[in-house]
């Protein structure tokens, strides 16, 4: 995960924060993302829970869905 300055913070547009009234929970990147819930997870609000997950889920499908594995894997 790259680092966030506060620079660079400030001028995220408002639609890469999952919590965009509060600038909270940047999720420019899926890093970020999966901190985002990290986060929130153990900090957050209900209302903050939701939010995020809703935006993650939104800008990046793919996190925190499980990978699946084959049934039979040649060569057993």
């Amino acid at each position: 995960m790259s680092k966030l300055t506060t620079k660079v913070r400030k001028n995220l547009p408002a639609s890469d924060f999952a919590v965009p009234q509060g600038r909270k929970y940047p999720v420019e990147d899926a890093a970020h993302a999966r901190n985002a819930l990290s986060r929130v997870s153990a900090n957050g609000t209900p209302e903050e829970k939701a939010a995020v997950r809703r935006r993650v889920a939104h800008k990046f499908p793919d996190i925190g869905k499980k990978q699946k594995s084959p049934s039979h894997v040649a060569g057993d």
